[in-house]
């Protein structure tokens, strides 16, 4: 869609009613929807048009179509084989067996908190991560008498914030084709997995959480706040929940993650193998193809280990096969609609010519520094309010990233791209870790059995340490 007016100011209507809309509905799909709606509407007058694309020039349908190219096809089919493998995963009990063998480590406070915080990083996975582990650790918790609310903290904190550091995984593949769908210097799902690899290292406030919470969970950096009340409690009292707390325990969830643990799976056949099936790919691909075949390298994965699963007769049948795979397609849908909606939204902003009428309104005060830290405070405030880091992404990457690209001259991989799509990035953790109504903090407080609020009020000291150290960091470097 090309802008046949001048919209100045108005060209933003759509993402900001987006962004709105996001705060009070809570929901990023109804709000993106929405903002879709809004830009179809000011670009097609035509009232029977704007949904069903009667007229040539334009409707919802048409754009839909226009905006879902085969770049996003290939993004789709990456997140869904991601979803299908850590089903098989599951179903194989391989994510059990590796986090019980990892849990035999230790038992003193110190060893017990190291344990969880390290099983972080060999789930990377924001939901299954924190059901599986809490309940693992909760029993070795107790038994050190370690609070419900650092139990919780800890399985919050390495969650969503490890899953952006690994490039080749569902946040890595989703961040990709947002920066795809944003266009300018970048053309290829190559380019724009290659520009989110490259700001990995910017990306300050997952980094400084991770850090952060290991020396917590070491004692290098004593408890204070809230948190000091609940440890204090814990192993004064012995008490790891405060009396009137409504623990968010839920014996299904740990009966559906322990139903495979009786089958011995073979952690090297069938956790290590698809792993090193997947890395192995992608790695020697780019080196013989000059291209990164990460598609490939998901479906390749997902049949190695649905057959060995088949032979060893961990699935009955083929019908068994395709159920795993239908509910692991079913676990990553509003991924997939999130990134189609945030293809489309962006066709409307080009159209309208928003991010031309960003960069005029801002060059006369926007500096890189301020560009990187308003865009992690705003980015965080969204993402808090919402609960939702994925939405944050797609309501703000078309904002950020062409300010950006006009700082560095049009040029993709230049520090000030890198730093502003990490400030996007991390914004996002920042509300996924410590928002009320983010799904992994509920998550978090289902796996350590704790009481929700108990466990938002304790580590919102924390985030908000973090995330002002972050945009201190974002002002000066």
């Amino acid at each position: 869609m090309e802008a046949a007016i001048n919209y100045g100011v108005w060209s933003l209507v759509p993402l900001i009613f987006a962004i709105t809309t996001a705060f009070f509905t809570r929901s990023a799909i109804f709000s993106l929807f929405a903002g879709c709606l809004i830009g179809v509407v000011m670009l097609d007058f035509d009232p029977s048009a704007v949904l069903f694309g009667i007229d040539p020039a334009g409707g919802f349908i048409k754009l839909i179509a226009n905006s879902l190219d085969g770049e996003f096809i290939r993004i789709c089919v990456i997140i869904m084989f991601i979803g299908i493998l850590f089903e098989l995963f599951k179903r194989a009990g391989v994510l059990v067996a590796f986090a019980n063998k990892v849990s035999g480590t230790g038992t003193s406070p110190k060893q017990v908190k190291f344990t969880t915080w390290l099983l972080g990083f060999f789930i990377v996975d924001d939901y299954f991560s924190p059901l599986m582990t809490g309940p693992i650790m909760r029993p070795l918790s107790d038994k050190a008498k370690i609070s419900r609310e650092k139990l919780a903290y800890i399985l919050d904190s390495t969650t969503a914030s490890v899953c952006v550091l690994v490039p080749f995984m569902s946040w890595g593949v989703y961040i990709s084709g947002l920066i795809l769908a944003e266009g300018g210097p970048i053309s290829g799902s190559d380019e724009a997995i290659g520009l989110f690899a490259s700001s990995i290292p910017y990306n300050v406030y997952p980094i400084l959480l991770i850090i952060f919470t290991l020396l917590v969970c070491l004692e290098i950096i004593p408890d204070f706040s809230f948190m000091k009340t609940a440890e204090t409690r814990a192993r004064e009292e012995g008490k790891v929940l405060r009396d009137g707390a409504i623990p968010m325990v839920s014996e299904d969830d740990d009966d559906d993650i322990f139903e495979q643990t009786q089958k011995n799976p073979s952690l090297f056949w069938d956790f290590a193998v698809p792993i090193i099936i997947v890395f192995g790919t992608v790695i020697v691909s780019y080196f013989i193809f000059g291209s990164l075949k990460i598609s490939e390298a998901f479906v390749t994965a997902v049949i190695y280990l649905g057959c060995s699963l088949y032979l060893k007769g961990y699935v009955k049948n083929f019908s068994d096969l395709t159920e795993i795979g239908v509910k692991g397609s079913k676990s990553v849908m509003s991924a997939i609609i999130i990134t189609a909606l945030a293809y489309c939204i962006n066709s409307v902003t080009k159209g309208l010519g928003a991010a031309e009428f960003i960069i005029v309104a801002t060059e006369g005060f926007m500096t890189p520094s301020l560009l990187v830290a308003s865009t992690f405070f705003i980015t965080a405030m969204i993402s808090f309010s919402t609960g939702t880091s994925w939405g944050a992404f797609a309501l703000m990457i078309p904002f950020v990233l062409p300010v950006a690209y006009d700082f560095s001259g049009g040029v993709a991989h230049d520090p000030i791209v890198y730093k502003a799509l990490a400030a996007v990035i991390g914004g996002g953790i920042f509300g996924d870790h410590s928002s009320p109504v983010s799904d992994t903090s509920v998550l978090s407080s289902i796996g350590a059995g704790s009481d929700h609020m108990d466990h938002v009020i304790t580590q919102l000291p924390y985030a908000l340490t973090i995330g002002t150290a972050t945009i201190l960091i974002y002002l000066v470097i």
